[in-house]
């Protein structure tokens, strides 16, 4: 495999590019001097698998509905298998156009309006939205800080369940915190679902992207969650694929497989052909090694962010164990949320996700984007050093 250059400057603007071309829109950050560190994308190629597949298919020139899928579910299986030690029958695998459609479906087919979807917040912001336009309701169940670290508190949440929750969405690793949960803590969710009857729904998507000395535990590994468990993953976060829109909603209980079926018949939901030829090609050994070397690099961006971040008196950048999203406490500046964003973003000219938009316990935090060349992480902390030098 040729060594991936994730430190070269990719131009991006004026490519219909959400992260680049929206951000004026999303932050008021212009792209002709900003930084997007907002929207979860990373600014590099994927590996040249992907590419060499991309390119057969289209010097192939026709483009009709996709068939035979049995390489890209053999692909998934041999990922789940090599690099999480986790066996997937490819009968048990769905193909969904990305997680949260994946998310919508499973609360379409498993829950009634009505119902209350558990979150452990703060959460990734997107599933807010998807589960109270289906007619849901949202349990926010707030995490613990323990040593600047979240933790999950099943005895405070225990006396919050009413009865009416029907299932959990639960990211795994944790967007926006970074965590990577230990089995003990599995096991502990697990519990808590069985002791109020709830399905979880666990979103899997950043499972590979996983800093050193840490190691991810699927869900699906845990003894007895089979019965009550929905598993999502995708190729998307990982090799940076996200505008194919092409997830994995993987469930090994044949009632709950039945369900979910019925839901994608209803919908109509067909596969993507060119996520069918991306996928087999990132789930590949030349995929494998273009992660190992990402997340060497994303290590490298995290200990410069961190340390910049810790040298702004009254900042704390949580402690980043799996995903490459930074998430910076500014409560100890005393200063309202406002100030903080108009310093982020006017001052230092960067565009993040505000933390207040992934609900309780988020309003102190903003999350930062790191999957970019290292310069503009460099650049970044500088220039959040100026916009905050009256503290140091």
């Amino acid at each position: 495999m040729t060594a991936p250059d994730f430190d070269e400057l990719i131009e991006r603007r004026n490519t219909h590019s959400a992260k680049w071309d929206k951000m004026e829109t999303f932050s008021g950050v212009s792209p002709d001097d900003g930084i997007p560190m907002w929207v979860a994308d990373m600014d590099f190629r994927p590996p040249h698998s992907v590419t060499d597949a991309l390119r057969a298919y289209l010097d192939h020139g026709v483009f009709g509905y996709f068939g035979d899928d049995e390489a890209y579910l053999n692909a998934i299986c041999w990922w789940m298998q090599t690099r999480h030690d986790w066996t997937v029958d490819p009968g048990h695998v769905f193909s969904t156009h990305g997680l949260v459609n994946g998310t919508g479906l499973c609360v379409e087919g498993f829950t009634k309006p009505g119902d209350a979807v558990v979150m452990f917040t703060p959460i990734y912001h997107a599933f807010f939205r998807v589960i109270r336009a289906a007619g849901r309701t949202v349990t926010e169940c707030p995490m613990a800080l323990t040593d600047g670290r979240y933790t999950l508190d099943f005895d405070a949440y225990d006396a919050q369940m009413t009865g009416k929750e029907k299932m959990i969405v639960f990211c795994s690793p944790h967007n926006p915190g970074g965590r990577v949960w230990t089995r003990a803590e599995l096991e502990g969710l697990l519990a808590f679902a069985q002791r109020h009857d709830l399905l979880i729904v666990s979103d899997e998507i950043h499972h590979d992207l996983i800093m050193p000395g840490e190691k991810h535990i699927p869900l699906a590994l845990i003894p007895g969650a089979a019965e009550r468990l929905v598993m999502m993953s995708a190729t998307t976060k990982t090799f940076n694929l996200a505008g194919m829109h092409t997830g994995n909603v993987i469930i090994s209980d044949p009632d709950l497989r039945q369900k979910f079926d019925a839901v994608m018949t209803a919908f109509g939901i067909s596969p993507n052909a060119f996520g069918k030829h991306m996928v087999p090609a990132a789930y590949s050994p030349e995929g494998a090694d273009w992660v190992d070397a990402l997340m060497t690099y994303l290590d490298g961006n995290r200990r410069i962010f961190d340390d910049g971040m810790a040298a702004i008196p009254g900042l704390h950048s949580m402690p980043l164990e799996g995903t490459y999203l930074a998430w910076v406490d500014f409560s100890g500046t005393g200063m309202e949320s406002t100030e903080v964003q108009r310093r982020i973003q006017k001052d230092a000219k960067i565009a993040v996700n505000l933390g207040e938009t992934f609900g309780a316990g988020g309003a102190p935090f903003q999350r930062f984007n790191l999957a970019t060349p290292r310069t503009r992480v460099v650049e970044a902390v500088e220039r959040m050093q100026h916009a905050f030098r009256d503290l140091q």
